[in-house]
C-alpha cells in the first residue's frame, strides 16, 4: 500500500512538471528559455522641414491702443429697447492682436466674429466695431472683433487671430468677472479683406488647415474677396490692357512708374490726383475703349457702372496697385498673378478687341506660389466652394477695386462643389466699395440667422446671367435707401442721392 502511494505521488510530479514544459528529454527537467529582448523604440520622425520665411514675417506691428481695458458704449437711439451702456465690454490683446467683445447683459447665448477689413501698411493694429453693432445689441448677440496681429494683406493672419479670439471667449469674459456658458452658435461677417477672411474661416481647408480650428455656423461676407487671388489677377489685367490701349504693351510690368503720366494721359482727360482728388475719371476716346474693358473685367453690362467708374472713387485705387511684382507686398515670395485666363472685350469692337489680346502682356503665375504650406493656413487662404452652412453675400454694383466679378467667381466655384444651395448673394445699387445702409446688411445678417434657425432659404440674386445683371432694374430688390443712427459715411449718402437722381429703382 505504502510502495503504490510512493509510485502515485511520482507520477503526479512527472506529468506536472510535463504539463509546465519540464517534461521531455527522459523525463529531466529544462529551464524555461529567456525571453528575447524587446525591440528598440522606433526613431521619432524628423520634424517637418521649416517652412521658407518671406517679406511679411520680419515685419514689426504694435496695437495702437495696447493698455485699453474697454470701451465706449453704442450711443442711444430713440428706437433702441435695450440700454446700450448695460453691456460689458472688454478691451485687451491676445497674442500680439488687440480686441474688442462686448456681451449684452440679457446675452442669448450667440456669438458673431466681426473681421474688419484691408488696414494699409503701417505699423500700429486697431481694432474696428460692426457696422451693424447696434442690430447685435439690440437682439442679444455678443460679438468680437481682432485688430489681427498684422496689417498688410495678410489674410492668413486674419482667419487665426479671429479663430483664436473666438476661442478664447469664455476665458476673456472669467478674467472680467463675468462667467458666460460656450456659445451655442458662432457666425462670423466682414467687410473687404474682412469678407474674404470670412468666406476663407468658413471652408474646409481652413478647418483642415488653420492652428485654431472654429466651426462657424453661418456666414455674411460683405463687398468681399471671394474670389480670392483671382482679384489680384485682375488688378493686374487692367494695367497690361491700359498699357496696351497706351501703347506700351510691352512695357516692363513692374516699371509702371515710368509710363504712369503717359498712360493715364492717354486714356483720360480727367483723373482724381493729389491737386484734384475728388476730380471724376473722364476717359478720352481712347479711353472709353479702356472703360469699356474695365466693366467687362468687373461683372459686364450692369446697372451703376458708369457713376462707379467715374464718380465712385475706387478706379483710382486700382491705379494706384499697378506696378506691383506679384508679391501682393511680401504676402507670397514668388509672383501669384495670371492674366493668361482672360479675355479681353472693347463692346462693338472685334477688330479692336482682338488686336488688344494680340498686345496685352500676359504674365503667368510662378509654381507653388500660394501653395499650401506645412505650418497652417496657406499664405492666401482660398474660398474653394467647400462649405455647407448659410452664407449670405452682399456687394455694390459699381465697385471697382472688388468688383461684382468677385460674386460671379464665388458663384461658379460654390456651384462646382455642389453647395450652391448654401449661398445666397444679393446685388445693391451702391456706387462705391463697401458702401452699403446699415439696413441693407441687418437685413442681409438677420435672414442668415433666420436660414440657420429656421431651416428657410431667403431670396437673391442671379449674379452671373449676363441678361440678368444687364437688367436695368438689377440690384433693386435688396437695396435699402434709409439712413440711420449708425449710417455715418457721407460718401454713401451722396452716392445714393445721385443714383437717385440718374439711376433710380423703378418705383
Amino acid at each position: 500500500m505504502q510502495k503504490n502511494r510512493v509510485q502515485l505521488l511520482a507520477l503526479a510530479t512527472t506529468l506536472s512538471l510535463a504539463a509546465c514544459g519540464g517534461g521531455g528529454n527522459g523525463g529531466a527537467f529544462l529551464p524555461i528559455a529567456a525571453a528575447p529582448a524587446p525591440a528598440p523604440a522606433p526613431a521619432p520622425a524628423p520634424a517637418p522641414a521649416p517652412e521658407e520665411k518671406r517679406a511679411q514675417d520680419d515685419r514689426s506691428f504694435a496695437p495702437a491702443a495696447p493698455t485699453a481695458t474697454t470701451f465706449d458704449p453704442l450711443a442711444a437711439d430713440a428706437g433702441d429697447t435695450v440700454d446700450n451702456t448695460t453691456t460689458s465690454r472688454w478691451a485687451g490683446v491676445l497674442g500680439a492682436a488687440a480686441y474688442r467683445v462686448e456681451v449684452p447683459a440679457n446675452w442669448n447665448g450667440k456669438l458673431v466674429m466681426y473681421a474688419h477689413g484691408y488696414a494699409g501698411t503701417g505699423s500700429a493694429l486697431g481694432v474696428s466695431n460692426p457696422s451693424i453693432r447696434r442690430y447685435l445689441i439690440q437682439n442679444g448677440y455678443a460679438w468680437a472683433a481682432s485688430s489681427y496681429s498684422k496689417n498688410y494683406y495678410d489674410v492668413r493672419v486674419g482667419v487665426e487671430d479671429t479663430n483664436a479670439l473666438a476661442l478664447e471667449f469664455n476665458k476673456i469674459a472669467a478674467a472680467a468677472g463675468r462667467t458666460l456658458a460656450a456659445p451655442s452658435k458662432i457666425y462670423i461677417t466682414g467687410h473687404s479683406m474682412g469678407g474674404h477672411i470670412t468666406a476663407a474661416a468658413i471652408e474646409d481647408e481652413a478647418f483642415a488647415t488653420a492652428n485654431h480650428k472654429v466651426k462657424y455656423n453661418g456666414a455674411v461676407p460683405m463687398c468681399g474677396v471671394v474670389g480670392d487671388s483671382e482679384l489680384f489677377d485682375y488688378f493686374a489685367a487692367a494695367q497690361v490692357t491700359a498699357q496696351a490701349l497706351a501703347g506700351v504693351p510691352k512695357y516692363p510690368f513692374t516699371s509702371w512708374a515710368d509710363i504712369a503720366a503717359q498712360v493715364t494721359g492717354t486714356l483720360f482727360s480727367s483723373f482724381p490726383s493729389p491737386a484734384a482728388p475728388t476730380a471724376a475719371v473722364t476717359p478720352t476716346a481712347t479711353g472709353a475703349k479702356y472703360a469699356s474693358v474695365i466693366k467687362n473685367l468687373t461683372g459686364g453690362e450692369r446697372p451703376l457702372f458708369n457713376l462707379g467708374f467715374a464718380n465712385g472713387g475706387t478706379f483710382p485705387l486700382v491705379w494706384g496697385v499697378f506696378g506691383g511684382d506679384g508679391t501682393v507686398n511680401g504676402i507670397l515670395n514668388k509672383s501669384g498673378v495670371d492674366t493668361n485666363r482672360f479675355t479681353y472685350v472693347i463692346d462693338g469692337d472685334t477688330a479692336g478687341s482682338a488686336a488688344l489680346n494680340a498686345a496685352a502682356l500676359k504674365l503667368t503665375a510662378e509654381a507653388d506660389a500660394n501653395r499650401l504650406r506645412r505650418d497652417g493656413l496657406r499664405w492666401i487662404p482660398k474660398a474653394n466652394g467647400e462649405f455647407k452652412i448659410p452664407v449670405v453675400t452682399l456687394h455694390t454694383l459699381g465697385d471697382m477695386y472688388v468688383p461684382f466679378s468677385m460674386e460671379q467667381i464665388y458663384q461658379k466655384r460654390v456651384a462646382a462643389k455642389g453647395n450652391s444651395g448654401w449661398l445666397v448673394q444679393r446685388a445693391i445699387r451702391g456706387a462705391s466699395h463697401c458702401d452699403f445702409t446699415v439696413a441693407e446688411q441687418v437685413t442681409a445678417f438677420d435672414d442668415m440667422i433666420k436660414w440657420e434657425r429656421d431651416g428657410v432659404t431667403p431670396s437673391g440674386d442671379d449674379v452671373v446671367t449676363p441678361a440678368t445683371v444687364a437688367q436695368p432694374s438689377y440690384g433693386c430688390t435688396y437695396t435699402k435707401n434709409v439712413f440711420g443712427p449708425d449710417d455715418v459715411t457721407k460718401s454713401t449718402k451722396d452716392l445714393r442721392a445721385a443714383i437717385a437722381a440718374t439711376a433710380a429703382c423703378p418705383s
